[in-house]
């Protein structure tokens, strides 16, 4: 055998082998059924930093729907089924952004020990009241000159709110999870949880607004799962 054909057959098998153990992916969309509920402007005036930067056209994050009322802000998760799986490497920081007066993402899941970053580029009076009930609740306050906080979490816990007591309509919630396996939709209602090992799996998404639904998949090695979730009124 040409040695060039040698180099191609054992890229090859390779190939096929990596595929034939490769973990499986969930993939799907998170919709909202019915008519649109109404989006609530917020009054901004009491700060004029808040209300120069947006204009005071800003409405509510708690519920935004995209094209075919697609749901944004969805929490899309592995709920049970897990035994052995390999840990997620901390790359680095999860960034949530005030700018705007507003937090960005509204929705954010981060593991186990992992850094938070807030960042404050807004030029006024910002505070981060985390209302944990398992980690350690703080409130702490970020003047105009404080651009960077670094928190981490140690307990799992799932979904509290992160509020500015300065400005009340700024709201965030956040997940602490013990394993990597979790999404949040975009605009467009769609999720990915890459990596997943073989199994049954109950998945969950979670709203702020809309409670939660659950489904149970089976997951195969190097197989792709579709599962599609549909909210409708909040509860």
């Amino acid at each position: 055998m040409f040695p060039e054909k040698t180099i191609v057959f054992n890229l090859i098998a390779l190939f096929i082998c990596t595929c034939a153990f490769a973990d499986g992916t969930i993939t799907g969309t998170v919709k909202f059924e019915g008519t649109a509920p109404h989006s609530r402007l917020i009054h901004m005036d009491a700060d004029p930093v808040c209300y120069a930067v947006n204009k005071g056209n800003v409405h509510s994050q708690a519920i935004i729907l995209g094209d075919n009322n697609t749901l944004k802000d969805a929490f899309v998760y592995i709920k049970s089924g897990l035994t052995v799986y390999k840990s997620a490497q901390l790359i680095g920081p999860a960034v949530i952004d005030q700018a705007g007066c507003n937090y960005n993402p509204h929705v954010i899941g981060v593991l186990v020990g992992q850094k938070v970053k807030f960042l404050n580029p807004d030029g006024t009076l910002h505070n981060v009241h985390a209302m944990c009930q398992i980690n350690p609740e703080f409130n702490a306050a970020m003047p105009d000159f404080r651009k960077e906080l670094t928190v981490s979490f140690d307990k799992s816990e799932f979904m509290f709110p992160i509020r500015c007591d300065v400005h009340p309509w700024m709201q965030a919630w956040m997940a602490v999870m013990p394993h990597p396996f979790f999404a949040v939709t975009g605009p467009d209602g769609k999720f990915e949880i890459k990596n997943v090992p073989a199994g049954t799996y109950t998945i969950e998404a979670w709203h702020e607004k809309l409670d939660s639904k659950t489904v149970t998949v089976i997951v195969k090695d190097g197989m792709a799962q579709r599962i599609d979730f549909t909210f409708s009124g909040p509860k």
